[in-house]
């Protein structure tokens, strides 16, 4: 039965850890340009 809350632990520290980095990339403007990739391909150089 302790494995069972040694795992549960572990499992929602590993979640609030994404959980956090994906607030961090949030934050810092991964997300903010999702036009120009959808378009490069058309552009040639």
């Amino acid at each position: 039965m302790s494995v069972i809350y040694l795992l549960l632990i572990i499992s929602l520290l590993i979640g609030l850890l994404f959980l956090g980095l994906f607030l961090w990339s949030v934050r810092n403007g991964q997300y903010e340009d999702d036009y120009t990739p959808s378009i490069r391909i058309l552009f040639d150089e």
